[in-house]
């Protein structure tokens, strides 16, 4: 597969991976699937150790983005953010080929189709190599929703699943759970977080908290 490290926060369904060097730690962002499910391979750049977020579609693309050969990362976890389908139909397959351990929250565990090794919540903290990764826990999306935030830049970094994307938080079942995800994406992710963090959806671009606090009173008047 081919790795461009001109990255922007695109990728085009089929195409190129895109990489970006945080300093120690590499994200590389690749699109997966006739929904356009994002995939995101951390890799910790002391220890050559990898962790995968959603391992969504298409396992021999995924096996082909982590490589062969001496020098390729050693992937050791896979996080799927949430229960929906669309975000694990490569689950198996990767767990199979790369022996890893699965992480989610308890709430979706059940539903995935693989045993879930690490349950996490909310406040817990996923490491590999010399990296660690903070777990919020975003009800409403589904019941086990998490996100994943890395601070070991100059700016926050969050893997939001299917929790917010550019414009606004991500389809609920009705208006409990739309109001239950607002009210935690303003609490845990906006109240906590500055404008600065980087925001990596499950689907499509990337954005900015900055870029989508003004419409949270838009999105909550919108309701579900």
């Amino acid at each position: 597969m081919d790795v461009l490290d001109s990255y922007s926060g695109h990728a085009d369904p089929g195409g190129p991976a895109t990489r970006r060097d945080l300093g120690a730690l590499s994200v590389t962002k690749v699109s997966v699937g006739p929904m356009d499910n994002n995939a995101y391979l951390l890799v910790c750049r002391a220890t050559n150790e990898a962790l995968l977020i959603d391992a969504a579609n298409e396992p021999e693309r995924l096996a082909d983005l982590i490589g062969a050969g001496d020098g390729r990362p050693e992937l050791r976890l896979v996080v799927t953010t949430h229960r929906h389908q669309d975000h694990w139909q490569a689950l198996g397959a990767v767990a199979g080929m790369f022996e890893t351990e699965q992480i989610a929250h308890p709430a979706d565990a059940a539903e995935l189709p693989v045993p879930v090794d690490v349950l996490v919540e909310h406040g817990d903290r996923i490491a590999f190599g010399e990296i660690e990764l903070d777990v919020i826990h975003l009800r409403g999306h589904t019941p086990g929703s998490i996100a994943l935030l890395y601070r070991g830049d100059e700016r926050p970094h969050l893997f939001t699943g299917d929790s917010l994307f550019p414009g606004g938080p991500g389809k609920t079942a009705g208006p409990p759970e739309f109001t239950s995800l607002m009210d935690d994406l303003e609490a845990r992710v906006f109240g906590e977080l500055p404008d600065a963090t980087w925001v990596y959806p499950g689907h499509g671009d990337d954005t900015t908290l900055g870029q989508e606090r003004p419409s949270l009173p838009e999105w909550r008047a919108r309701g579900w």
